[in-house]
């Protein structure tokens, strides 16, 4: 059994916990590591880093893992940890991640990959010029309903895809009596917060992976709760987005409608879904599920609103069926960076990626401010 040492910076947060800890790298620990091509196996042997060693200690034991520090030199100058892994807050990652390519290691991180895009496309470079292993976490490409929604659209049945509805969200409390769901960053601008540069990165590769090239944006950033309280209980102003409504143009021609909000409440079934309209069927996928309504299923509606409607739309939509087993959306996208570092296979969620995800959340706070839409230029590392 072959090792490789990964540097896991920022995981005692929620998500670095339970998606990057628990339900990928110790999931893939507790299933022998992973097997490569030429028979190989190989274990990942995590080394927990971050600020507050108390925290860290307590997750170490809880894992019963025995590396653990604050100190990402010492760290990145251990020539056994071959990855660097990045899951801090938004204005902490790039001078990390910058770091951890001067000292020649493979970087995988979280998205934002920086807080604008002239950074990500700085880090883009540095990544490719040293020839170094470098991705982005893009988990909702494999979700089990995107994953399904993909199959269908391969599949050719709802034929010429017209227009897409996006809804994401729910309500977050304010913090007090009722915590809040979000840590308070998250709402200052000043400290990488907002929901536009949250979220515009996973709809960018979405949309680009599933339906074509996003062409340009028109969209509102508001900010709809203008105080919240801390972690402290101090009431603090809200500097950040907290709802985005957006208007995307695929070169294709695909209209896009999203909306993106946490001040909203849910009546949905699950917190993100997408409609999808084409001349020949429609789509309608969420997290983990996915219905489809073909032509010759669709109801005939009339629009009367003298009479009670006679159709029940919901009974007309057809699920799709789970066909295959589906892992952990983050585990899945761990093993396949974790090939492309020890076997090159191929991983295209790069830098570059990440770096376009930014490219597209600056243009639509341009077009936020000016309103007005904005144009997206394709974009490689010469732009």
């Amino acid at each position: 059994m072959e090792t490789i040492g990964i540097i896991m910076n920022g995981v005692t947060g929620r998500m670095g916990t339970n998606q990057h800890l628990e339900r990928s790298i110790i999931a893939i620990r507790s299933q022998g590591g992973i097997q490569l091509s030429d028979g190989r196996r190989v274990l990942p042997e995590p080394v927990l880093l971050g600020r507050d060693p108390e925290k860290l200690d307590a997750l170490a034991r809880r894992f019963e893992l025995e590396r653990w520090s604050t100190s990402l030199d010492e760290c990145l100058s251990d020539p056994g940890n071959r990855i660097y892994f990045d899951a801090q807050a938004t204005v902490l990652r790039p001078a990390s991640v910058r770091a951890a390519l001067a000292a020649g290691k493979h970087v995988y991180c979280e998205k934002p990959i920086g807080g604008n895009f002239q950074e990500a496309m700085e880090l883009a470079r540095i990544a490719a010029a040293a020839r170094l292993k470098n991705g982005i976490v893009q988990d909702k490409l494999f979700l089990p309903g995107i994953l399904k929604l993909k199959h269908v659209i391969q599949s050719g049945s709802l034929g010429r895809i017209l227009s897409v509805r996006g809804e994401f969200g729910y309500w977050v409390f304010e913090g007090g009596s009722q915590p809040a769901q979000r840590p308070s960053w998250n709402y200052r601008k000043q400290d990488g917060g907002g929901i536009t540069l949250d979220m515009f990165p996973h709809w960018q590769y979405l949309l680009e992976n599933l339906f074509g090239s996003i062409a340009s944006v028109s969209c509102v950033a508001a900010t709809h709760i203008p105080e919240r309280v801390d972690e402290s209980g101090a009431t603090y102003a809200v500097t950040a987005d907290d709802a985005v409504y957006a208007t995307f143009q695929l070169e294709s021609g695909v209209l896009v409608q999203m909306n993106s909000s946490w001040c909203t409440r849910v009546h949905r079934d699950e917190l993100l879904t997408l409609h999808v309209d084409g001349d020949r069927g429609s789509a309608v996928a969420g997290l983990r599920e996915c219905e489809v309504q073909p032509r010759p299923a669709t109801p005939r509606a009339v629009w009367n609103p003298e009479i009670a409607d006679p159709n029940n739309y919901q009974q007309a939509w057809q699920k799709v069926a789970d066909t295959a087993a589906f892992d952990n959306a983050f585990k899945v996208q761990w093993e396949m960076f974790l090939r492309h570092v020890l076997e090159d296979a191929p991983f295209s969620n790069d830098f570059l990626q990440a770096a376009r995800g930014i490219q597209i959340v600056e243009a639509g706070l341009r077009s936020s401010t000016e309103r007005k839409w904005q144009d997206i230029p394709p974009l490689t590392l010469e732009c």
